[in-house]
């Protein structure tokens, strides 16, 4: 019987419901977004909203938005439940008040593709529950029965005499003071798909107009009252240098210095560093550049990414590690297969990169530290900042902004702790700003993952056993969070981190199926990595999709029929059929096994079910490239299908589908870092070279829209990009190339050996 449910790692999805009541006084925001402006309060029948005296709806937003538009979101489920008016919603970002943390996870944090999946549920009864008090005051001013009126436009209709009142006038009033128990707020029935009046809908986003008139506020344009500025100093390694002298005498003589702090983090986040204080950013920068800094390099100054490769293929090789995902016996069936496949697959080291630079202010101000900063992971990063100058965690104030990127970078607080050890050491607020070089050398960056995998097919050419070794670093376990470590096959209690190698544990029927994941301690140390864009599954399945192509072709099948063949949902596969209609989708879209090709081009499949096995998304791709003699790839198009479930924003969905294509292109055809003596050998977009708007090629997307459960839409694409673009290119040229990213010269080589 299979495992895939009791070794899964990672948080479970529950259903929490929260107690609601009624605020006639003030509004329940916690620290809201600067800049923004809000309703007046006077109704708030739950955490995450109020109605206004003008009838305006403040929704909170316990998430971090970085341009994936989740505060939207957020509102659009709330005003269909609600029966409000979309031009009368308004949005304000949260801190990091518990009261705001996310109703499944238990944390304020934002990534996995999870918040509309694990929100929806409770910002639909916060709209409920207001509706009905609404509905039930509206109801006794016009003098109806509460079954006499309906909820629509943001008025309570009485649907025998047509009369109306407004809910700015029912919050005049003063007579919507509904409170809900908790059974009360479970029991509520939510509306069936065929209701929703905004769900669905194409809705404008509500964060696109002050973006574009510059008045929203991102933490670059944030300041406070007498702040000053600093400018870091890193080491010549990533990790583990200590500073042993700092000689500010240079820096001293010049306008606007006032001190030099070496950065003793006790948390461990950084190594190493040193910050110039000065008044302006300028000064600051000026001052850093005259800083004489001398280091003991530490333990990390001789590993290249060579010696990471090489340390994960020792770990391979030898026994250890933890067992991720048991089916049957695949060593026993791998020796008695009439075939075998063994391919080893590997990806690089990749960085973050979002536009805006990494920055934070720190303030303590009557025994509280504020911080002011756009974070995904509010509960983690500010309790980080706190351990870094003694403090705790509820002694810390977070302002949240508006985030110019993210994709994980930003689910680290590094820039916090950096601000508050100086702000603690000089004695006033503290501005971080990194440089494009600061960011990529000390990014907590993807890790480079090694990984064996082995297939073996029966006589008939069936798929009977795998066998997947994972080797790399676990960002998972270097959060130090016991409860998102998971439990391994074999009953070690969190042992091992799911979170770098979900995805291996797939929907196909096979019935001998074996992972084991093993740390790379050297990686772990010298490249701490972090979760990029799509986690694990970006890794896992472009080994998987690609064994899976070998496979195929070994049997002599076609790639697309020997994957829906495997997707039969058997056992605890369910779903797999889902995932086989979003194949057949795209193949149907992208003319798979009709469309007429020329000479070295060719179409290539794969499809994934990111993110977690619990929280899939089901996403397939054909990928259609040309490839020259010379090994040039050219991407013609990308072909998407994808199935979220419900669908609340089409365009938004659309939006996030066509940037995470972009994005795993970009990882699977440019994107490279690589480490020698110990450092990040690229220090800006001249070395580090992320996609150009030249490189996009057409992208034509399909939503599968079909009323079930909300699923999540801003990773998934991203990780079933590369497996189709390598499959597409092995069907050009008959080029097998097993190395991320995809480079000429890569594929020039592999079109020799063919």
């Amino acid at each position: 019987m299979s495992k895939h449910e009791t070794i899964r790692s990672g948080p479970e999805i529950s259903r929490r419901t929260f107690l609601v009541g009624v605020s006639a006084a003030g509004l329940v925001c916690g620290v809201g977004l600067p800049g923004v402006a809000e309703a007046a309060a006077a109704f708030a029948p739950t955490t995450w909203y109020s109605i206004g005296e003008d009838g305006l709806v403040t929704v909170n937003v316990g998430k971090a938005d970085m341009g994936q538009h989740v505060a939207s979101t957020m509102a659009q489920i709330v005003a269909d439940e609600l029966g409000a008016t979309w031009s009368h919603m308004r949005v304000a970002l949260m801190g990091n008040d518990p009261k705001y943390n996310d109703p499944v996870l238990g944390a304020i944090i934002t990534g996995g593709s999870w918040s509309t999946m694990m929100n929806f549920d409770t910002m639909s009864r916060a709209g409920a529950a207001g509706r009905m008090a609404l509905t039930e005051a509206g109801a006794a001013m016009l003098g109806a029965s509460a079954d006499q009126v309906v909820a629509a436009d943001s008025r309570v209709i009485d649907k025998k005499s047509g009369k109306s009142v407004s809910y700015a006038d029912i919050v005049k009033s003063g007579k919507a003071s509904k409170v809900f128990t908790a059974d009360e707020l479970k029991a509520i029935k939510l509306k069936t798909p065929d209701q929703y009046t905004l769900i669905g809908r194409d809705l404008p986003q509500i964060d696109i107009p002050f973006k574009v008139n510059g008045t929203a506020k991102y933490s670059m344009d944030a300041t406070v009252p007498g702040m000053l500025y600093g400018r870091i100093v890193t080491p010549p390694v990533r990790y583990g240098a200590k500073v042993t002298a700092v000689d500010d005498s240079a820096a001293k003589k010049l306008p606007g210095f006032v001190q030099a702090v070496t950065v003793e983090d006790p948390t461990g986040t950084v190594t190493g560093w040193v910050v110039a204080v000065a008044k302006t950013y300028w000064e600051a920068a000026k001052a850093a550049e005259a800083l004489k800094v001398s280091y003991d390099k530490g333990p990390n100054a001789s590993v290249t990414s060579e010696s990471i490769v090489a340390e994960a293929k020792r770990l391979q090789a030898a026994p250890g590690g933890e067992l991720f995902f048991k089916l049957g016996d695949a060593a026993g069936a791998l020796k008695s297969a009439a075939k075998t496949v063994e391919a080893e697959y590997t990806t690089s080291i990749n960085i973050h990169a979002p536009l805006e630079p990494m920055n934070a202010i720190a303030e303590i101000k009557d025994g509280k530290l504020h911080i002011h900063c756009g974070n995904q992971f509010m509960t983690r990063s500010c309790a980080i900042a706190a351990a870094a100058v003694g403090m705790k965690p509820e002694d810390v104030v977070a302002h949240q902004y508006w985030i110019g990127g993210g994709f994980g970078r930003k689910l680290d607080g590094d820039m916090m702790v950096v601000a508050a050890v100086a702000t603690k050491a000089v004695g006033k607020p503290i501005k971080i700003v990194y440089s494009r070089e600061h960011d990529m050398q000390m990014d907590f960056s993807r890790p480079l993952v090694y990984q064996k995998v082995s297939a073996g097919l029966d006589a008939d050419g069936k798929l009977v056993a795998v066998n997947h070794d994972l080797v790399s670093a676990w960002a998972t376990k270097r959060w130090g969070i016991p409860g998102f470590m998971g439990n391994s096959a074999d009953g070690h209690k969190q042992a091992l981190d799911g979170f770098a190698v979900n995805g291996s544990d797939f929907f196909y029927s096979v019935p001998n199926h074996t992972v084991r994941t093993v740390l790379n301690e050297v990686a772990q140390s010298a490249t701490p990595s972090g979760q990029l864009r799509s986690v694990a599954p970006g890794w896992t399945f472009w080994a998987v999709e690609s064994l899976i192509d070998e496979a195929a072709h070994a049997a002599g099948k076609d790639p697309a029929e020997f994957r829906l063949a495997l997707l039969d949902g058997a056992g605890d596969n369910a779903g797999a059929q889902r995932l086989a209609n979003t194949l057949r989708a795209a193949m149907g879209l992208a003319g798979y096994g009709t469309k007429k090709l020329e000479k070295g081009e060719g179409l290539g499949v794969a499809c994934v079910s990111s993110q977690e096995r619990g929280t899939s998304s089901w996403t397939a791709c054909v990928a259609h490239v040309a490839v020259g003699a010379d090994g040039a790839v050219k991407v013609k198009k990308l072909t998407v299908a994808t199935d979220i479930g419900t669908t609340i924003n089409p365009d938004g969905v659309r939006a996030q589908v066509m940037g995470g294509a972009q994005w795993g292109m970009s990882l699977a055809m440019l994107e490279q870092a690589t480490m020698k003596n110990g450092a990040i050998e690229q220090t800006n977009f001249d070395t580090y070279t992320p996609m150009r708007m030249a490189d996009i090629p057409e992208i034509e997307v399909a939503i599968i829209a079909n009323g079930d459960p909300v699923r999540g839409t801003g990773e998934p694409t991203v990780t079933v990009v590369a497996p189709a673009l390598a499959n597409a290119i092995f069907n050009a040229v008959g080029a097998r190339v097993r190395s991320l990213p995809i480079t000429t010269e890569a594929v020039k080589g592999a079109m020799k050996k063919a």
